[in-house]
Protein backbone atom coordinates (compact mmCIF):
# COMPACT_ATOMS: atom_id res chain seq x y z
CA UNK A 1 0.00 0.00 0.00
CA UNK A 2 3.05 2.41 0.80
CA UNK A 3 4.14 1.93 -2.61
CA UNK A 4 0.50 3.13 -3.77
CA UNK A 5 1.16 6.37 -2.11
CA UNK A 6 4.85 6.74 -3.51
CA UNK A 7 3.83 6.61 -6.89
CA UNK A 8 1.05 8.99 -6.69
CA UNK A 9 3.58 11.51 -5.14
CA UNK A 10 5.46 11.10 -7.90
CA UNK A 11 2.35 11.21 -10.20
CA UNK A 12 1.34 14.53 -8.93
CA UNK A 13 5.03 15.82 -9.14
CA UNK A 14 5.65 14.49 -12.55
CA UNK A 15 2.20 16.28 -13.65
CA UNK A 16 2.97 19.43 -11.96
CA UNK A 17 0.09 19.38 -9.65
CA UNK A 18 2.28 18.76 -6.68
CA UNK A 19 0.96 20.46 -3.42
CA UNK A 20 2.46 20.99 -0.20
CA UNK A 21 2.41 17.96 2.28
CA UNK A 22 -0.23 18.38 4.66
CA UNK A 23 -3.64 19.38 2.93
CA UNK A 24 -5.14 19.95 6.23
CA UNK A 25 -2.74 23.25 6.28
CA UNK A 26 -2.52 24.02 2.90
CA UNK A 27 -4.49 26.39 0.91
CA UNK A 28 -6.23 26.15 -2.89
CA UNK A 29 -6.90 29.49 -3.93
CA UNK A 30 -8.12 29.59 -7.68
CA UNK A 31 -7.71 32.79 -9.72
CA UNK A 32 -8.55 34.19 -12.82
CA UNK A 33 -4.81 33.54 -13.65
CA UNK A 34 -5.00 30.03 -12.37
CA UNK A 35 -4.38 27.85 -9.17
CA UNK A 36 -2.46 29.24 -5.97
CA UNK A 37 -1.16 26.82 -3.55
CA UNK A 38 -0.46 27.77 0.03
CA UNK A 39 1.34 26.20 2.80
CA UNK A 40 0.35 27.48 5.94
CA UNK A 41 2.66 27.60 9.05
CA UNK A 42 0.46 26.83 11.93
CA UNK A 43 3.85 26.93 14.09
CA UNK A 44 4.47 29.98 13.40
CA UNK A 45 0.86 31.85 13.66
CA UNK A 46 -2.20 29.04 14.76
CA UNK A 47 -5.14 31.45 15.58
CA UNK A 48 -4.35 33.18 12.23
CA UNK A 49 -4.37 29.58 10.77
CA UNK A 50 -7.18 28.36 12.34
CA UNK A 51 -9.36 31.03 11.60
CA UNK A 52 -8.22 31.38 8.12
CA UNK A 53 -9.38 27.78 7.68
CA UNK A 54 -12.48 28.64 9.77
CA UNK A 55 -13.09 31.59 7.43
CA UNK A 56 -12.17 30.10 4.20
CA UNK A 57 -14.78 26.90 5.16
CA UNK A 58 -17.08 28.94 5.20
CA UNK A 59 -16.89 30.79 1.44
CA UNK A 60 -15.74 33.69 3.00
CA UNK A 61 -13.17 34.50 0.39
CA UNK A 62 -14.85 32.97 -2.64
CA UNK A 63 -15.20 36.08 -4.65
CA UNK A 64 -13.70 39.17 -2.78
CA UNK A 65 -11.61 41.47 -4.73
CA UNK A 66 -7.94 42.22 -4.57
CA UNK A 67 -8.76 46.01 -3.24
CA UNK A 68 -4.78 47.01 -3.05
CA UNK A 69 -1.99 45.88 -5.15
CA UNK A 70 1.29 47.69 -5.38
CA UNK A 71 3.63 46.72 -8.36
CA UNK A 72 6.69 45.20 -6.96
CA UNK A 73 5.64 44.63 -3.34
CA UNK A 74 2.43 42.61 -2.43
CA UNK A 75 -1.23 42.19 -3.50
CA UNK A 76 -4.11 42.65 -0.54
CA UNK A 77 -7.14 40.76 -0.30
CA UNK A 78 -9.88 39.39 2.38
CA UNK A 79 -12.28 42.31 2.60
CA UNK A 80 -15.79 41.35 1.27
CA UNK A 81 -16.63 45.27 1.30
CA UNK A 82 -13.65 45.86 -1.60
CA UNK A 83 -12.90 48.82 0.27
CA UNK A 84 -10.00 47.75 2.74
CA UNK A 85 -11.87 48.56 5.76
CA UNK A 86 -14.24 45.68 6.05
CA UNK A 87 -13.50 42.14 7.11
CA UNK A 88 -14.81 39.02 9.08
CA UNK A 89 -15.94 41.58 12.68
CA UNK A 90 -12.90 39.23 14.87
CA UNK A 91 -10.15 41.10 15.39
CA UNK A 92 -6.79 38.46 16.17
CA UNK A 93 -4.25 39.04 18.58
CA UNK A 94 -0.48 39.54 16.57
CA UNK A 95 1.44 36.46 16.31
CA UNK A 96 4.61 37.86 15.14
CA UNK A 97 7.69 35.95 14.43
CA UNK A 98 11.39 37.09 14.87
CA UNK A 99 12.89 38.00 11.73
CA UNK A 100 15.65 34.69 12.61
CA UNK A 101 12.08 32.63 12.46
CA UNK A 102 10.40 33.83 9.52
CA UNK A 103 10.61 36.71 7.04
CA UNK A 104 8.80 38.39 4.28
CA UNK A 105 9.73 37.29 1.14
CA UNK A 106 8.37 36.32 -2.24
CA UNK A 107 5.37 34.43 -1.67
CA UNK A 108 4.96 35.26 1.95
CA UNK A 109 1.34 35.21 3.04
CA UNK A 110 1.24 37.40 5.71
CA UNK A 111 -1.88 39.43 7.97
CA UNK A 112 -2.99 43.12 6.81
CA UNK A 113 -3.97 45.28 9.77
CA UNK A 114 -4.41 48.52 11.26
CA UNK A 115 -2.06 50.94 13.31
CA UNK A 116 -3.09 48.24 16.57
CA UNK A 117 -0.87 45.22 16.25
CA UNK A 118 -3.38 43.45 17.66
CA UNK A 119 -6.32 44.73 14.67
CA UNK A 120 -6.15 41.90 12.12
CA UNK A 121 -9.37 40.32 10.77
CA UNK A 122 -9.51 38.53 7.61
CA UNK A 123 -7.48 40.75 5.43
CA UNK A 124 -4.11 39.29 4.52
CA UNK A 125 -1.17 39.73 1.71
CA UNK A 126 0.94 37.98 -0.94
CA UNK A 127 4.19 39.50 -0.97
CA UNK A 128 5.73 39.96 -4.43
CA UNK A 129 9.21 40.03 -3.62
CA UNK A 130 10.79 40.55 -0.36
CA UNK A 131 9.74 43.17 2.33
CA UNK A 132 12.42 42.92 4.96
CA UNK A 133 10.74 46.18 6.65
CA UNK A 134 7.56 43.68 7.70
CA UNK A 135 9.73 42.13 9.44
CA UNK A 136 8.58 41.17 13.35
CA UNK A 137 5.57 43.56 12.50
CA UNK A 138 3.05 41.65 10.22
CA UNK A 139 1.77 38.03 11.33
CA UNK A 140 3.19 35.54 9.02
CA UNK A 141 0.79 32.18 8.45
CA UNK A 142 1.51 31.04 4.86
CA UNK A 143 4.07 30.97 1.73
CA UNK A 144 2.90 30.70 -1.76
CA UNK A 145 4.30 27.11 -2.44
CA UNK A 146 2.84 26.72 -6.32
CA UNK A 147 1.71 29.33 -8.59
CA UNK A 148 3.54 32.39 -7.57
CA UNK A 149 3.25 33.32 -11.61
CA UNK A 150 -0.33 33.96 -10.96
CA UNK A 151 -0.03 35.97 -8.62
CA UNK A 152 2.14 38.22 -10.70
CA UNK A 153 -0.79 37.94 -12.95
CA UNK A 154 -3.17 39.97 -10.56
CA UNK A 155 -4.28 43.59 -11.95
CA UNK A 156 -2.05 45.96 -10.17
CA UNK A 157 -3.24 49.21 -8.85
CA UNK A 158 -2.52 52.85 -9.00
CA UNK A 159 0.53 54.13 -7.34
CA UNK A 160 -0.69 57.58 -7.41
CA UNK A 161 -3.77 56.21 -4.78
CA UNK A 162 -1.49 53.81 -2.81
CA UNK A 163 -2.48 50.52 -4.71
CA UNK A 164 -6.03 51.02 -4.99
CA UNK A 165 -7.34 48.57 -7.82
CA UNK A 166 -10.01 49.50 -10.70
CA UNK A 167 -12.02 46.93 -11.75
CA UNK A 168 -9.99 44.30 -9.32
CA UNK A 169 -9.09 40.72 -9.91
CA UNK A 170 -10.84 38.25 -7.52
CA UNK A 171 -10.53 35.07 -5.49
CA UNK A 172 -12.20 32.75 -6.98
CA UNK A 173 -12.79 30.01 -5.11
CA UNK A 174 -10.57 29.38 -1.65
CA UNK A 175 -10.37 26.10 -0.03
CA UNK A 176 -8.43 23.81 1.98
CA UNK A 177 -6.74 21.07 0.44
CA UNK A 178 -8.08 18.09 2.68
CA UNK A 179 -11.93 19.52 1.93
CA UNK A 180 -13.40 17.91 -1.08
CA UNK A 181 -13.70 20.87 -4.52
CA UNK A 182 -17.27 22.01 -4.72
CA UNK A 183 -17.77 20.11 -8.01
CA UNK A 184 -16.87 17.00 -6.14
CA UNK A 185 -19.16 17.36 -3.55
CA UNK A 186 -22.09 18.31 -5.35
CA UNK A 187 -21.64 15.08 -7.22
CA UNK A 188 -21.36 13.37 -4.13
CA UNK A 189 -24.72 14.82 -3.12
CA UNK A 190 -26.34 14.07 -6.61
CA UNK A 191 -25.76 10.57 -5.97
CA UNK A 192 -27.18 10.43 -2.98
Amino acid sequence: MGLVYVFLGVMMLATGKAQAGDPENTLIMELASGPVVIEMRPDLAPQHVARIKELTRQGFYNGVVFHRVIDGFMAQTGDPSGTGAGGSGKKLKAEFSSPSVAKHIRGTVSMARAGNPDSADSQFFICFKPAPFLNGQYTIWGQVVEGMDNVDKIKKGSESDNGRVTDPDRIITMRVAADPKVDDKTKTDDKK
